[in-house]
C-alpha cells in the first residue's frame, strides 16, 4: 500500500526557519534507512505558505488567494510517499522520524486511494486510460 506522510507546519517552518545541521543530518540518515528498506518513494520539504497560492472552487466560480495562510493546523511543511505492507508498518516508521529540534508536533498518515476503492464507477475503460497515463508518467520520469 502507498501512504503519504504529511509533516504539519510549525510556527518556525512558516517563518522560513531552516532546521539545524544536526536535524538535517539525522533526517538524511533516516531517509537513507527508508530508501534501503525499499519504503521511500519520494519526499520533499515545502516553502512557507507565504510563498504559496490557493485556488478555491465554489458554485460562484474560482478564486485565487495568495499566501500566507493563517489556518496553521491546515498547513504542511513537507511530505514523504512510502510503499509499505500495512498502515501499522507506516506507523512504526513514522514513530522513528527524527525531531532533534523538538519543533515538530504532528505528522499525518494517509493511505493513497486505489482503483479498487472506486468500485464499479471506475470502469475498465477508465482503468485502461489511467494505466496509459501512469505509463506515460513513468516514461517521462526516466528522461
Amino acid at each position: 500500500m502507498r501512504v503519504m506522510i504529511i509533516m504539519k507546519a510549525t510556527p518556525q517552518s512558516e517563518r522560513g526557519e531552516l532546521p539545524s545541521t544536526q536535524l538535517l543530518e539525522q533526517m538524511g540518515k533516516y531517509n537513507e534507512e527508508l530508501v534501503s528498506a525499499g519504503i521511500m518513494v519520494s519526499g520533499e520539504g515545502l516553502q512557507p505558505s507565504r510563498k504559496g497560492t490557493r485556488v478555491r472552487f465554489s458554485p460562484e466560480g474560482v478564486t485565487v488567494v495568495a499566501g500566507p495562510f493563517t489556518e496553521s493546523n491546515d498547513l504542511i511543511s513537507g511530505f514523504w510517499m512510502w510503499e509499505v505492507e500495512s498502515m501499522a508498518q507506516a506507523v512504526e516508521w513514522a514513530r522513528r522520524i527524527p525531531n532533534t529540534d523538538g519543533v515538530h508536533s504532528e505528522v499525518e498518515l494517509r493511505a493513497v486511494v486505489t482503483a479498487e476503492d472506486f468500485g464499479e464507477a471506475f470502469t475498465p475503460e477508465l482503468q485502461a486510460k489511467e494505466d496509459r497515463l501512469r505509463e506515460e508518467l513513468e516514461r517521462q520520469s526516466k528522461k
